[in-house]
């Protein structure tokens, strides 16, 4: 291996170091408690070397962002080609989405509730992004008919992430979230209406 070679996997190694500290010290004690003093510790790194891979404890959220992204992709994927039909496709998918928001709520946050340099619903959007979004897509097409997908994908997502982030947040009691999602699925999967 060259030693350019082995550079390149090094810093790539110590930039996967960082990022999964990050992930762990905020799904422990919140995205507050992340700092790069902390991640520096954390990871026996000094500061500069910190900053000689990610411009900040932003770019560091980007980063898990982005990792999140593809864990999600993952999951749809998953959720959606085991199902035995499109119905039951788009309830997995959803059934999936929510439960990711729950177990990772952190990475959810970052991913959602934060603010990062990540630039989303454009062709420029990491693949991840894309990934995680066609997922989406490809649940909600058998319910789109001559809607636009795209539009149609945004507002079914639109419908889970408002369900998920009000219940986390307290504002909708998790014991009707089942049925809250039910309702959402079996309302989406009927011919909307006219839009005049």
């Amino acid at each position: 291996m060259s030693i350019q070679a082995r550079r390149e996997r090094e810093r790539a190694e110590r930039e996967r170091l960082i990022i999964t500290a990050a992930r762990e010290l905020a799904e422990a004690e919140g995205w507050e408690a992340v700092t790069t003093r902390r991640l520096a510790e954390r990871v026996e790194y000094s500061q500069p070397v910190l900053y000689s891979h990610f411009k900040g404890k932003d770019a560091i959220m980007a980063a898990v962002a982005v990792e999140g992204f593809a864990d999600l992709a993952a999951d749809l994927r998953a959720a959606r080609t085991s199902a035995a039909d499109p119905q039951q496709a788009l309830a997995d998918v959803s059934a999936a989405y929510a439960a990711f928001a729950e177990q990772r709520p952190a990475l959810y946050d970052a991913m959602f509730g934060q603010t990062v340099d990540l630039p989303f619903a454009t062709p420029e959007a990491p693949t991840a992004l894309h990934a995680a979004f066609g997922e989406l897509s490809e649940a909600v097409r058998p319910q789109a008919g001559d809607d636009d997908l795209g539009l149609l994908t945004e507002t079914f997502w639109s419908g889970l992430h408002g369900l998920v982030t009000l219940m986390r947040g307290g504002r909708l009691p998790r014991e009707g979230h089942d049925r809250r999602l039910s309702l959402l699925i079996s309302r989406f999967s009927r011919r909307p209406a006219d839009d005049t």
